[in-house]
């Protein structure tokens, strides 16, 4: 995770959760529902962000430099709030798999992944001002053996079509994820837990508020 300095008086007298404005760079709506699982009151943001991966860039460089981006792109249109951004990634082989472009990449996808362990990375960027922190979670994933017909039915349920590596691992997807080593919240596109530690640096304690 990375930090730039921070003025501890100066924090004390930005950082209260009930004045500042906190804006979510992101247009998912599990990231929303997730945020709003833990009480906190936001504006949600779509920044237009190329996703254009660089030439032998590791993956979680990559998905950090795409939160930092959107982060960044939201801090523009609200330059006195708080930007939460992150970008998840599904990894296997070396083989970055994003949304699928169509169902038979969501096929592709899914044969790739069934029977086998696979790494979940979420980069995550909070922006306030001239401070910033950004960090990657890592998940492991391991999905039970699939057949054709199997895949086929997942994939026509629609549930795949805007998800990294063809899946959601909080709807029907549960039923073919046999173990998560890692952070939960980070399969689904957020992980809570290293967001409540980059909020607490901030001044923000979502527990003793």
């Amino acid at each position: 995770m990375r930090h730039s300095p921070v003025n501890s008086e100066k924090l004390k007298e930005e950082c209260n959760i009930n004045t500042r404005r906190i804006i979510l760079a992101s247009g998912s709506p599990r990231r929303k529902s997730l945020l709003e699982s833990i009480g906190i009151e936001f504006t949600v943001y779509r920044p237009d962000t190329d996703e254009s991966r660089f030439p032998n860039e590791s993956p979680a460089n990559y998905c950090m430099r795409l939160a930092r981006s959107k982060a960044f792109a939201g801090a523009e249109h609200f330059p006195d709030s708080l930007i939460i951004a992150a970008d998840t990634i599904v990894v296997i082989d070396g083989e970055i798999l994003g949304k699928p472009h169509d169902r038979p990449d969501a096929v592709r996808m899914l044969k790739a992944l069934q029977g086998r362990e696979h790494e979940v990375i979420t980069g995550l960027a909070v922006v306030s001002g001239e401070r910033e922190q950004v960090h990657a979670e890592h998940s492991a994933v391991r999905f039970r053996a699939l057949n054709d017909s199997e895949i086929s039915a997942y994939v026509e349920t629609g549930e795949c079509d805007d998800k990294a590596g063809a899946y959601a691992v909080q709807g029907l997807g549960s039923l073919i994820v046999e173990g998560i080593n890692g952070d939960y919240y980070n399969v689904v596109g957020l992980p809570l837990c290293a967001l409540g530690g980059m909020l607490r640096a901030e001044g923000i304690d979502l527990i003793a508020r």
